[in-house]
């Protein structure tokens, strides 16, 4: 099956609940650290808007995902993909949206959502900055691998 872009680089596709946080800092990590060899993309079962902590949070680490858009998998609908990662976590896994269309891997990594979190914006950022330096953790290991 043929899922690289023109120019070879692997399509990754990441997926949540409403591509307004995991997903959307799992992009601006992998577009950031893949040095050119991936396309990342991200969507949601909902397309909502960006979270501004997930924006601040990357920003800390020097990546700007302040001009992604929330997406809906059904944009993607009948693309291909080298891999498909899902990012819900707990129970929230059941809730992901399913992707129709090719994946040469489908993978789940298990994260909590950050914008469930509560208390005062510093406490609620500390969550997100958590969750992100999970994602990246996650995203430096595979690439180790491939």
């Amino acid at each position: 099956m043929q899922t690289r872009s023109g120019d070879g680089k692997q399509r990754v596709l990441f997926l949540c609940t409403t591509n307004s946080s995991r997903s959307q800092m799992a992009e601006g990590i992998l577009n950031w650290l893949g040095m050119g060899r991936f396309e990342a993309y991200s969507a949601g079962a909902e397309a909502t808007s960006v979270h501004p902590l997930a924006i601040e949070a990357m920003a800390q680490i020097g990546v700007d995902i302040s001009g992604q858009q929330g997406k809906s998998v059904d944009l993607f609908t009948g693309q291909q993909f080298d891999y498909v990662i899902t990012l819900c976590g707990g129970n929230a896994k059941e809730f992901c949206p399913a992707f129709i269309g090719r994946a040469r891997h489908r993978v789940h990594w298990d994260f909590e959502d950050p914008a469930e979190a509560t208390g005062s914006k510093a406490e609620r950022l500390l969550v997100f900055v958590k969750v992100r330096d999970q994602i990246r953790e996650r995203v430096e290991a595979a690439l180790l691998q491939l």
